[in-house]
Order: C-alpha cells, then sequence, then structure tokens
C-alpha cells in the first residue's frame, strides 16, 4: 500500500514508519518537526526508495491538500498530535489547534482525495487515538470500545474531540474510517520528556527521579513496536467505522515501573555506589491525574489475529539498553524544556481572559 503517515518523525509515527517500509508499503511521511519531530528517528529508512518525507504542518490545509494530489494514497496513517499532559495543562491552545483542527483538515482534505480517486472501498482513514479518551478507572474493570468517553485533561479532551470528528465522517460522508485506541507506549525513540525515558536519563546522570504523588498511578504499557504491528493491521485489514482497543496486558504502578528501572540500571550501568532507587524523590502530584487505565484487547486480538509479543520486563530491559547505547540520540535533546525541567504545574499565567 502506499501510506500516509502523518507524525511519523514522532515516538509511535517513527515506529510506524520504520515496520511498514520493512514490510515492503511505500510511505509518504508528512511532519512539521515540532520539538518532538525528529528527522533521525527515521533514520534507517531515509534513503529507502519507497519513503518520501514531507515537511507539512496538519493545520496548513492547502500543504495538506497538495501531499494527498501529488502522492494519491491507499490509506492514511493519522498519528500526528500534541500528546504529553503535562504541557496540555500549561498551553492548551496547542493542543486545540493540532489535535482537533489538524485532524479536521486531514479528514477534509482525505475526503476530497477519496471521491477525486472515485470513492474506492479500499481506501481508509486510520486516527491513532488513546486510552486517555476513557478518563480514570477505579481499582477494577477495563476499558472496552463502548466504554462511554470521559476525558480528564486539555490533552485527552482534544484527543476525544478528535475521535468523534473522525466518526462524524464516517456517518455523515461515508469516509471509510478505523479507528484505535491505544494506552501507554515505551521504548526507543521515546522523547525525554516522558516518564520511562526520564527516569532512565536521570538514573544516569545521578540526578533526582521526580514521581508525583506517591506512584499509586496505574498505567497499562505497550512495547512500541508491538503497537506499530497492530497499527498496521489495523489499517490494512480493520473494518471501517470499527474501532480497536490495543494494550499490553501490562499494569504497573507508576512507583514499581520506576523501581525495575532503577533495579535494571543498577544491573546494566554501575558509575558509582549505591542504588539508583536512592535518586527517587516525591513530589506534587500532576493536576487532575488519573488514578489508572487499563486496556481490554479482545476485539483486536480476536478479530484481527493481533496480540503483543513483549512483556513489560523484556521491553523496558530493552529499552534502558537502547538508551545506553545512544547517547548521540539524546543528548541534544537535554536542554529542550520539559526535559530537565518541570512543566504542567498549572501556575502559569493565564492569557485571553
Amino acid at each position: 500500500m502506499r501510506l500516509l503517515v502523518t507524525g511519523g518523525c514522532g515516538f509511535i509515527g517513527s515506529a510506524v514508519v520504520r515496520l511498514a517500509v520493512a514490510r515492503g508499503h511505500s510511505v509518504v511521511n508528512l511532519d512539521a518537526l515540532t520539538y518532538a519531530g525528529l528527522p533521525e528517528n527515521v533514520a534507517e529508512v531515509s534513503r529507502n526508495s519507497a519513503y518520501c518525507f514531507e515537511h507539512v504542518d496538519i493545520r496548513d490545509r492547502a500543504a495538506v491538500d497538495r501531499v494527498f494530489a501529488d502522492h494519491t494514497p491507499d490509506a492514511v496513517m493519522h498519528l500526528a498530535a500534541e500528546s504529553h499532559v503535562d504541557r496540555s495543562i500549561d498551553g492548551p491552545g496547542d493542543f486545540v489547534e493540532t489535535n482537533i483542527t489538524g485532524t479536521y483538515n486531514m479528514l477534509e482534505a482525505a475526503r476530497a482525495h477519496w471521491a477525486r480517486v472515485g470513492h474506492p472501498d479500499s481506501f481508509r482513514f486510520h486516527h491513532i487515538s488513546t486510552d486517555e479518551v476513557y478518563g480514570s478507572l477505579g481499582s477494577e474493570g477495563l476499558f472496552t470500545e463502548d466504554t462511554s468517553y470521559d476525558p480528564r485533561s486539555p490533552y485527552s479532551a482534544s484527543k476525544a474531540a478528535s475521535d468523534h470528528l473522525v466518526r462524524a465522517w464516517f456517518h455523515t460522508y461515508g469516509l471509510p474510517v478505523v479507528l484505535t485506541n491505544c494506552s501507554n507506549n515505551y521504548g526507543p525513540y521515546h522523547f525525554p520528556e516522558k516518564l520511562i525515558p526520564k527516569v532512565i536519563l536521570n538514573a544516569l546522570h545521578g540526578l533526582e527521579i521526580p514521581v508525583y504523588g506517591q506512584g499509586e498511578n496505574v498505567r497499562d504499557w505497550l512495547y512500541v513496536e508491538d503497537h506499530a504491528d497492530a497499527l498496521l493491521l489495523a489499517v490494512t485489514r480493520g473494518v471501517p467505522g470499527r474501532s480497536y482497543n490495543v494494550g499490553g496486558h501490562n499494569e504497573r504502578r507508576n512507583i514499581d515501573l520506576v523501581h525495575t528501572i532503577c533495579d535494571l540500571m543498577d544491573e546494566m550501568h554501575r558509575p558509582g555506589t549505591g542504588r539508583h532507587r536512592d535518586l527517587i524523590r516525591f513530589v506534587s502530584d500532576r493536576p487532575g491525574h488519573d488514578a489508572r487505565y487499563a486496556i481490554d484487547p479482545d476485539r483486536i486480538s480476536r478479530e484481527l489475529g493481533w496480540t503483543p509479543s513483549v512483556t513489560v520486563e523484556e521491553g523496558l530491559r530493552r529499552t534502558v539498553q537502547w538508551y545506553l547505547d545512544h547517547p548521540d540520540w539524546w543528548t541534544p535533546l537535554l536542554g529542550v524544556e520539559g526535559v530537565g525541567s518541570r512543566v504542567g504545574t498549572g501556575t502559569r499565567a493565564v492569557t485571553g481572559t
């Protein structure tokens, strides 16, 4: 297939691009190259004749239309989004513009393209979303595709809005869409503002490891390459109008996850004496911090045959080793706001009121 992947220089998007090219698809990577979009993430495929890069922002409708006209994709995999909850607390406007308006632009450009090429049944608009749209779980239960939406942060609210737009374009205009909602991803090329790479790099440098609250919040962890495999299944075999939850069956409290990473660092990197666990410091919690996320991936397993292949223990070991082996990738990122400093406290000045 000729795939148009938005956000293909980001963490999950680049995993999709690398895997798609390896499996023989041709890929057009549309990315605005914001702070977390890094060409280095797709360097291994950048010279492949099946790969093409377009430096375009999804908020620019004319540029998006031009990409569709130039490349006539068979399917769209829409991953481009602002995705960091902490940043959404301090700057929600960027999330509204990119995740809602940008998705609207992609839907309209895709609908025009689909009409131009004769409304083929094989065309797909695959929208990649998050389990955070469902809100917060108690100690029991799992998110299913029928769980009511209850977003709690500007980030998850913007993703919920984009999900609703995608479903509306299916029901109103017949655009063949597929949706997936995933649990927390981790693995190589994860931008250092996120929990797992931040813990690894702080431990590596002997810095305090901040943990929100008492670390009791629970997340379901999904190795990014397993997720990319699920996404390619969904875009090639998913039923139009259908949504699929993608999870790793790897629930962990944040504090337990941090302890595991610290123990791996004790084993794999020993710069001196002392345990990496001793670097942990509990800090004031994130505003509106959801208690627990957990995905039921039964539908994608039953209907498309996907199951995760990597346990969280093995995935974390692979991830720690990757960061130890690739200082050339992460060293230039250490000065980015949110990597070496905290964002998302909700204390920044409010403007426009």
